[in-house]
C-alpha cells in the first residue's frame, strides 16, 4: 500500500482521521490510532517524512531557483506560469518565492542549502536535465517537488510538460508540406530534457521524409546563441530554406541574422514558446506553444498533492503542443 487514501480506504476512515491518527494527534481515540497504526505497519505504509513535519512546523515557502545573468532572471516564459501558481498556493498558506541562482554558485547548492537548511516546504524546478542532479538530489531527501519538465530519472517524479516531440514533428511535417526540403533547425544544449526531445522530433520527421538531418546547429537557448546558430546554417552551401528554432529567443535571434543575409527575408522561421515579445518582432513570429488554460494552477494542484504524500506516478501531466501562426512561417509564400 504506496499512499494514505490507499490506506484510509482500506480502513474505512476519512484521510484526515489517519494522518492525524498516525501524528498522535489526541482528539484520535487511543483505539483508532491503535488501529490505523497496526493497519499502517501491516500494509507496509510509511508516511512522508517531509509532509509529517511541514504539517507541524511550516515554513509556508515554495522555493523555485531560477539561473539568472546580471539584468535578466530567466526564462522569461515561467514567470507567467510562475505568478498563476503563486495566487493558488496563496490560497493554501504557502508564499512561492523565485531565488535567483547566485554568481558562482550552482542551482543544486541552492537546492542544498534551502532543504537542509528546512527554509522551504516543497520546491518548483524549471528547465529540467536529461539528468538532473537536482532531481536526484530532492528525492534523497524526501521532499516534496513538481518539474516544469520531464527527466531521464529511472524513479518517478511530479511533472508537467509539453509534448516536444510531437510539437516538432509536426513543424517540420508543416514545412515539408509548404514545398520546403531543406529544413533546419537551432537547437538548444542537449543536456537540457526539453532540447534534447524538441531535436528528436525534428530529425523523425527529416527521417521519415528521407531527408538528410544534418542541417543542425547547437547554441545557448537566448537569441544570442539563436543569432549564431542560424549564421553557421546559413554560411553552408545547403543552407535551409526554413527553420525550427528550440526558443523564441533563440527564434528571434535568429531572424536577425536574417536580416543580415542575403535572400534571408525568404527563409521561414518557427520556434516554441510564446513570449509576448514575439507578437511584436519582425515579421511577426510563428511559433508553439503547451496547451493548458492555467497551468499555474496545474502547478500549485500538484505540488499540493505531493505535500499531501500523493504518489509521483499520479502526479504527471504531458500537455499536446498547439500552434501559434503569424507570419515569420510562411515568408517564403510572401517573398514570391
Amino acid at each position: 500500500m504506496s499512499n494514505i487514501k490507499q490506506l484510509a480506504k482500506a480502513l474505512g476512515l476519512s484521510i484526515t482521521t489517519v494522518s492525524r491518527a498516525l501524528d498522535g494527534y489526541p482528539d484520535v481515540s487511543a483505539a483508532t490510532r491503535e488501529r490505523v497504526r497496526l493497519a499502517a505497519e501491516k500494509a507496509g505504509y510509511h508516511p512522508n517524512a517531509w509532509a509529517r513535519r511541514l504539517r507541524k512546523q511550516r515554513a509556508e515557502l515554495v522555493a523555485v531557483p531560477l539561473p539568472s545573468d546580471p539584468g535578466h532572471i530567466g526564462p522569461p516564459h515561467f514567470l507567467d506560469m510562475l505568478t498563476g501558481c503563486a495566487e493558488h498556493l496563496a490560497n493554501a498558506g504557502l508564499n512561492l518565492v523565485i531565488a535567483p541562482v547566485p554568481r558562482g554558485e550552482s542551482e543544486l547548492e541552492l537546492c542544498q542549502r534551502f532543504v537542509d537548511g528546512r527554509r522551504v516546504d516543497a520546491m518548483l524546478l524549471v528547465r529540467t536535465r536529461r539528468q538532473d542532479e537536482r532531481v536526484e538530489f530532492l528525492q534523497s531527501r524526501g521532499i516534496p517537488f513538481v518539474t516544469n519538465g520531464r527527466t531521464e530519472s529511472p524513479v518517478p517524479h511530479p511533472f508537467i510538460d509539453g509534448d516536444g516531440f510531437a510539437g516538432f514533428h509536426r513543424a517540420t511535417m508543416r514545412f515539408h508540406a509548404a514545398g520546403h526540403r531543406r529544413i533546419g533547425h537551432i537547437a538548444g544544449p542537449q543536456e537540457y530534457y526539453f532540447a534534447h526531445v524538441r531535436r528528436r522530433g525534428w530529425q523523425a520527421a527529416m527521417e521519415e521524409l528521407g531527408l538528410d538531418a544534418d542541417l543542425c546547429a547547437e547554441g545557448v537557448p537566448i537569441e544570442q546563441g539563436g543569432y549564431r546558430a542560424a549564421l553557421e546554417l546559413l554560411g553552408r552551401p545547403d543552407r535551409p530554406t526554413a527553420l525550427v528554432c528550440a526558443t523564441d529567443e533563440m527564434a528571434i535571434g535568429a531572424l536577425r541574422a536574417l536580416r543580415e543575409v542575403e535572400g534571408g527575408a525568404a527563409v521561414d522561421v518557427v520556434a516554441h514558446d510564446d513570449l509576448p515579445m514575439g507578437a511584436f518582432t519582425s515579421p511577426p513570429l510563428s511559433t508553439m506553444r503547451m496547451t493548458g488554460e492555467n497551468l499555474g494552477a496545474n502547478f500549485a494542484s500538484l505540488l499540493l498533492r505531493a505535500i499531501a504524500g500523493e504518489p509521483a506516478e499520479t502526479l504527471q501531466e504531458l500537455h499536446g503542443i498547439e500552434f501559434v501562426d503569424r507570419e515569420s512561417h510562411r515568408r517564403s509564400a510572401l517573398a514570391r
